[in-house]
């Protein structure tokens, strides 16, 4: 790897390995330990609020049961979203950056405040019983937070992400500035030969795609579009996404990879 070639590195979920996924806590941290961008997912709450959910139900990463959509912000908000990962450090004192719901609003905060560059990666989940409002509710609320339209000088860098096509498109026609990324797992018709879906002008696929497909990248790269290759945890799935030369990993573990990065 030449000298003048670094990918992007972007802590998935913030960096799910090290601290709970999708709190403030594991956001906060992955921008000290000087990752370029966060990525979160975000889903609408019953009473219209985005927040940073991955899974449709809440079982797997909080003390709640049920779907995400049928409950409000209020009610989500009183569960714990931290304690049941290993690396949570208890009950001795209250740890709301580790355990609290994060909302869209309150991370597109403290990415704002954070004080130095930062590229954010959105994505939006779908099927949801939401459909289209999804896409209208993210751009409403970016443009809020002056993230719609934002000058080549600008701090904070939205990027919007997805694995449906019409969510794309939806975010071109409502919001033609922001970069969005179409998310692949299984290779769909003509993708194979680097042509995205309409709105789409990144290429996202998983790492695994990356490996049984390697004449992927480089056509996505003919097409003249850029690839974020996601979920990139060790060594070797990094060395590969390296010798194509991606222009951004996205990571469990963005420490593990920005020290990798500098020792080559």
């Amino acid at each position: 790897m030449t000298t003048d070639y670094r990918p992007l590195v972007f802590a998935h979920r913030g960096g799910a390995d090290a601290l709970p996924e999708h709190t403030l806590g594991a956001y906060l941290r992955a921008l000290a330990d000087g990752a370029d961008g966060l990525e979160c997912d975000v889903r609408l709450t019953r009473d219209g609020h985005l927040v940073c959910v991955h899974d449709r139900r809440l079982d797997r990463t909080s003390n709640g049961r049920g779907k995400v959509s049928t409950k409000t912000l209020a009610e989500l908000d009183s569960l714990d979203f931290g304690s049941w990962h290993p690396a949570y450090p208890g009950d001795e004192e209250p740890l709301p950056e580790l355990s609290r719901l994060l909302t869209l609003d309150r991370l597109l905060e403290a990415v704002r405040d954070s004080g130095r560059p930062v590229r954010l990666l959105i994505e939006t989940k779908h099927p949801s019983r939401y459909g289209a409002e999804v896409e209208r509710r993210l751009v409403k609320t970016l443009r809020r937070h002056g993230l719609a339209e934002p000058g080549p000088d600008s701090p904070v860098q939205v990027t919007v992400m997805s694995f449906a096509a019409l969510a794309l498109r939806r975010v071109r026609v409502l919001a033609p500035a922001i970069p969005t990324v179409y998310l692949i797992e299984l290779l769909p018709p003509g993708v194979g030969r680097g042509r995205l879906p309409f709105g789409a002008r990144i290429a996202g696929p998983g790492v695994a795609l990356v490996r049984a497909r390697p004449g992927l990248i480089p056509a996505i790269r003919a097409a003249g579009h850029k690839a974020y290759v996601w979920t990139v945890n060790d060594k070797a799935d990094l060395d590969l996404v390296l010798e194509h030369r991606v222009d951004g990993v996205i990571t469990d573990r963005p420490k593990f990879v920005i020290d990798q990065l500098a020792t080559r």
